[in-house]
C-alpha cells in the first residue's frame, strides 16, 4: 500500500512539472509574438530566413511622438499614393487615432537588406534629431518581409514643387536665403553630428519638405543604406537621371559627403533661377544640364541668366531688396558646390558660413 501511495506521488509531481513546462512554452510564445518592442531589440530580435525569404513576427519600433501607435492603426490607416520609385511607395496616411497626417514609406522586401543588417540602421536613423530634418518616428518590420518607415507631414509638399508651381514667394530673397540655410544646416549636422558621417546619398529638391512657414526638412537621409546594392544603384542612377549625381559616382559606388555637396549645389541653383536640373527640352545652343547652362551664360556674360528676375524686387512695394553682388555670391557659392573636382568643393561647415554671411 505503501508503495501505491509512492507511487501516485511520483506520478502527480511528473505531471506537474510537465504542466509548469508547458505553460513557459505557451507563455514565451505569446511573449515573442508581441506587437510592439522597445528600441533596445538587438538582442532580442530573430530573424529566420526560408528559402532566401526573411520571415519574422509583427515588428514596430517607436521613437518619439508616436507612443500610442500600434500595428493596427498604422496597417489600416487610410492612405494615398503621392510617389513611387524602384525600391518603394511613399504613402500621405491619415492616422486615426492621433488625428493627424503621416508620410508612410514602403520598402518592398526584394530591395532591401535582411532584418539583421537593417536593425542597427533603423536604430541610427531613429536616433537623428534636427529642426531641419525629418525625423524616424517608427518602423515596421512584416511577416513576409516588408518594411515600412513612418516620418511626420510636412503641409507644403516638397521644394520641388514649391520652386516650379508658380508660387511668387519662391522668388522673395529672404525666403530662399531661409530655404538654402536650413538645408545646409541638416546636412551639416547629417556630416558632423556623430562619430562618422551619415552622407544622405540622395540629396535633392523633392526630398526636402517644407511647412507653411518655408522652414526646411531634409527627408530620405541615410535611406541608401537600407537598400541591397543592386537597388542603392539604381537610386544612384535614377539621381542622375534628374541632374544630382555627382560625376565622380561615374566610378565609385558609394555616396559620399563630397557627393552630397555637389548634389547641395543643384539644390542652390535650383533656388537661384528656378529652372530645373534637367531641361528635357533645351534650345540648340544651350546645354540640358544646369550647371554646365549657367557656366556658359558666364563666359557670356550673361548676368541676368543666373538668377529670377522676380528676386531682385519686392512684390508688396517693388523695391530692390537685395544686389546682383549678393546674389553673384549666391552663384559662385553654388557653382562652387558643383565643381567636377571633388577637392575643389567647400565643406558644409564652409557653405553654412558663406551663406548666413550672404544672408546678412
Amino acid at each position: 500500500m505503501e508503495h501505491k501511495y509512492k507511487l501516485i506521488l511520483i506520478i502527480g509531481l511528473t505531471s506537474l512539472t510537465f504542466l509548469t513546462i508547458l505553460f513557459l512554452i505557451i507563455f514565451c510564445c505569446r511573449r515573442k509574438k508581441a506587437q510592439n518592442v522597445s528600441r533596445d531589440i538587438e538582442a532580442s530580435f530573430e530573424c529566420k530566413e526560408i528559402d532566401g525569404v526573411v520571415n519574422t513576427d509583427d515588428i514596430l519600433i517607436k521613437f518619439q511622438d508616436v507612443e500610442d501607435l500600434t500595428v493596427h492603426e498604422l496597417l489600416d490607416a487610410p492612405g494615398e499614393v503621392i510617389g513611387k520609385s524602384s525600391y518603394g511607395t511613399l504613402y500621405r496616411a491619415s492616422l486615426v487615432n492621433s488625428s493627424s497626417l503621416t508620410l508612410l514609406r514602403f520598402l518592398r522586401p526584394t530591395c532591401t537588406l535582411r532584418m539583421k543588417e537593417v536593425v542597427p540602421i533603423i536604430e541610427l536613423l531613429g536616433s537623428i534629431r534636427h529642426p531641419n530634418l525629418v525625423p524616424l518616428s517608427a518602423f515596421y518590420a512584416g511577416p513576409r518581409g516588408e518594411k515600412l518607415l513612418v516620418h511626420p507631414f510636412y503641409g507644403l509638399g516638397n521644394l520641388a514643387q514649391f520652386i516650379r508651381d508658380g508660387n511668387g514667394e519662391a522668388h522673395k530673397w529672404p525666403i530662399i536665403c531661409r530655404i538654402s540655410i536650413g538645408i545646409a544646416r541638416g546636412v551639416h549636422h547629417l556630416h558632423t553630428a556623430f562619430g562618422k558621417p551619415v552622407v544622405h546619398g540622395n540629396l535633392k529638391s523633392k526630398n526636402i519638405l517644407l511647412d507653411r512657414n518655408y522652414q526646411p526638412y531634409v527627408s530620405d537621409f541615410g535611406l541608401h543604406l537600407l537598400l541591397n546594392p543592386t537597388a542603392g544603384q539604381q537610386m544612384l542612377e535614377a539621381s542622375a537621371s534628374q541632374g544630382y549625381k555627382a560625376p565622380e559616382l561615374i566610378k565609385i559606388k558609394d555616396a559620399t559627403e563630397e557627393s552630397d555637396i555637389y548634389s547641395l549645389g543643384v539644390i542652390l541653383l535650383e533656388l537661384l533661377t528656378g529652372k530645373e536640373p534637367i531641361d528635357e527640352n533645351p534650345t540648340p545652343d544651350q546645354d540640358f544640364y544646369l550647371p554646365n547652362t549657367l557656366r556658359a551664360a558666364i563666359l557670356d556674360d550673361r548676368i541676368t541668366d543666373l538668377y529670377h528676375p522676380d528676386i531682385l524686387l519686392s512684390r508688396n512695394s517693388g523695391q530692390r531688396v537685395v544686389t546682383e553682388d549678393h546674389i553673384l555670391r549666391f552663384f559662385q557659392l553654388a557653382m562652387a558646390c558643383c565643381s567636377p573636382s571633388t577637392p575643389l568643393r567647400p565643406d558644409i561647415k564652409q557653405i553654412l558660413d558663406k551663406l548666413e554671411e550672404i544672408a546678412k
